[in-house]
């Protein structure tokens, strides 16, 4: 069964980004994570409510939330709005290469020659994915979009290393998480007037976008490692390649042959130094 849950994880995931770029044409980043975020939270509500218990280890989320949905999300959605969606997925792909560089000076890590290897392999290949190739021009059609890529994984990854030391239950986590990032959510759209009722499909998108990308998925993914980790694992690495099929089909992106050079090596320099 726990094999089950990955598959479906994995092509669940693998259709989010599609989805992003989909919703980002009939809303903004900040109106796309408003009705995610709400249909998220509304999901760990509904399976939270029999053991709803306020504790004050829930207030951790007061800051977890702040950082994800609010900061990852609206860096990772401005991503999606300005680059073609299969720059944005592979430059957020960088998140595991991220991990690694944290995990130096945060968990005192010392970097075999294996994983210095991997890092610069997979941040190659994320230049040559921005650049579409042109590594010698060093060229960026959109450097504000690269850097909010890259940025949206930085942050993943930090969040990631934060949860380490949250022991709470997942479905727990997850609401508290998406409360209080709604909340500021919230105040966010108040602020900047971006309180609208977007038209159908964007709506239709956001809803997909918060019970794919941020619930459902979550959940079969939390079984999925319970139960056969190293399967798992491994059939992540299959995600990026899959969201590439979707964004050509449902998207209409012509996918660059850089990109598709560029991801291998984003994914051959994980798989290299991932230790």
């Amino acid at each position: 069964m726990s094999r089950k849950h990955a598959v479906g994880a994995v092509l669940l995931w693998s259709t989010v980004a599609s989805a992003f770029k989909l919703s980002l044409r009939y809303m903004s980043p900040l109106q796309l994570l408003f009705y995610a975020s709400l249909t998220s939270l509304v999901l760990f509500g509904v399976l939270y409510a029999r053991e709803f218990t306020p504790r004050k280890e829930n207030l951790r989320s007061a800051y977890l939330g702040l950082i994800n949905p609010l900061l990852y999300y609206t860096v990772l959605f401005s991503a999606y709005d300005r680059l073609p969606a299969q720059e944005a997925q592979a430059l957020n792909y960088t998140w595991p290469l991220m991990l690694v560089l944290l995990s130096i000076p945060l968990l005192g890590k010392r970097p075999s020659a294996r994983t210095v290897l991997g890092l610069f392999l997979g941040f190659f290949g994320a230049i040559v994915v921005a650049t579409k190739g042109d590594v010698a021009g060093l060229n960026f059609t959109d450097p504000v979009g690269v850097a909010l890529g890259l940025g949206s994984a930085l942050i993943w990854a930090s969040y990631w290393l934060l949860n380490l030391r949250d022991k709470r239950p997942l479905v727990e986590k997850m609401f508290w998480n998406f409360l209080f990032g709604f909340i500021y959510i919230s105040a966010a759209m108040a602020a900047t007037g971006g309180l609208a009722v977007p038209p159908a499909e964007g709506l239709a998108g956001a809803i997909y976008v918060g019970l794919f990308e941020m619930g459902v998925t979550f959940l079969l993914w939390y079984r999925a490692v319970e139960g056969d980790m190293a399967f798992a694992s491994s059939l992540a690495y299959l995600v990026p390649f899959m969201s590439l099929f979707f964004i050509s089909l449902v998207v209409g992106e012509s996918i660059a042959p850089a990109t598709v050079v560029g991801l291998a090596m984003i994914v051959t320099g994980i798989i290299i130094g991932k230790r």
